[in-house]
């Protein structure tokens, strides 16, 4: 049995990427212990990882020279509390997946000269991986093409992202046919960071269809707490069937049980359309610096599996016109489903376990060494 040190933390995806593993590892009979920050530490509770290690973390911006000097702190004590950790712990390897909450910990490993795999999600590598990745003996991707990878000479392996195994369940099931006359399943998400807009801008676009079609919508959403109540008037009043919600557990099935999906473009929830082989309208969450969720859509759409639309240019009339076209070809929403699917990986999380435990392996001694 090997002891591995998983370090996610910040985004679900990231956490998410880090439970599919943990389910892996713990199948091939090995222990995996999540070190995370304290943000993620509640939402981890049902992580299968024996352990969860908090670790001071922070991202310094160079912009805020104040707010960076105390971000550097935070970082020199995240490594001397890692280093104790790792010590207790006995990691015969780590694998770190990406955000400002891996840093300390896996930088820890490093100095103390265990194993270490990094894993980048998306279809551009992150400022944190792009840091890390010199202390690092391997490199897994999500996305074949990865903006940024080819700079780091380290042996480099397409995994893939990891899902979940309620996500696994449901791989390749067939996507629902859309009988004449009959209902259209619509799911919207965008996670926390993209919920809002998607609340803005959704619920015009579904009034704006045209009456035949928009008879026959089903809407799920999810929305933040504070729209709900706006949300429910604007689809109410013109009388749009939908379910509304500011969590889905069952968010995996109900993917499944879609015609078509409209949501961000993050890497897990690229993964898990994928894997699930589902149509989508992707609104990639614009502002961040690598674009990393506009990479990761034009990935999707290159293989037909999506169209995107950019945030900055989509108005609900744009996004009425452009789903009034999917809805009414449900031909085109089949070739779409077949196009995404074509992108899954269900294997990713055992990919990405033979390479952890490759690493934690012994080494056998090369000859002319002593024991």
């Amino acid at each position: 049995m090997s002891v591995f040190a998983l370090m996610a933390g910040g985004t679900g995806g990231h956490l998410f990427a880090a439970q599919a593993l943990a389910e892996e590892l713990s199948k091939r009979g090995h222990r995996a212990e999540l070190v995370t920050d304290k943000r993620a530490a509640p939402i981890s509770e049902s992580f299968p990882p024996r352990a969860i290690h908090v670790v001071p973390a922070a991202s310094p911006d160079p912009r805020r020279p104040v707010a960076a000097l105390k971000a550097g702190g935070i970082i020199v004590y995240g490594l001397a509390v890692a280093f104790g950790v790792l010590r207790r712990i006995e990691a015969d390897a780590v694998v770190g997946f990406g955000g400002y909450p891996s840093f300390p910990p896996f930088l820890a490993a490093a100095l103390m000269g265990i194993p270490g795999l990094l894993h980048e999600q998306n279809a551009v590598m992150g400022r944190a991986n792009r840091a890390l990745a010199r202390f690092a003996d391997a490199l897994a991707l999500g996305f074949e093409a990865t903006r940024g990878a080819e700079r780091f000479k380290i042996a480099k392996h397409v995994t893939g992202n990891p899902v979940r195994a309620q996500v696994l369940a449901l791989a390749g099931r067939a996507l629902a046919p859309i009988e004449n006359g009959g209902a259209i399943r619509l799911l919207v998400f965008g996670g926390s960071q993209g919920a809002r807009f998607l609340s803005e801008v959704v619920p015009g676009a579904v009034i704006g269809l045209p009456e035949d079609l928009r008879a026959r919508i089903e809407v799920t959403q999810q929305c933040r707490e504070e729209d709900l109540d706006r949300v429910t008037r604007a689809y109410g009043e013109a009388r749009v069937n939908v379910e509304l919600a500011t969590f889905f557990a069952d968010l995996p099935e109900r993917i499944a049980g879609s015609h078509l999906v409209i949501a961000r473009a993050g890497a897990s929830t690229i993964a898990e359309l994928a894997v699930i082989g589902r149509p989508a309208v992707l609104i990639p969450l614009p502002g961040s610096l690598d674009q990393d969720q506009l990479a990761n859509a034009s990935v999707a759409a290159d293989a037909g599996g999506a169209v995107v639309m950019e945030q900055a240019t989509i108005s609900p009339q744009s996004l009425a016109s452009e789903l009034a076209g999917l809805l009414a070809r449900p031909e085109r929403l089949a070739t779409m489903a077949a196009a995404m699917q074509s992108l899954g990986r269900p294997d990713a999380a055992s990919r990405l376990a033979d390479i952890a435990t490759e690493l934690a392996a012994p080494r056998a001694p090369a000859e002319g060494d002593t024991q």
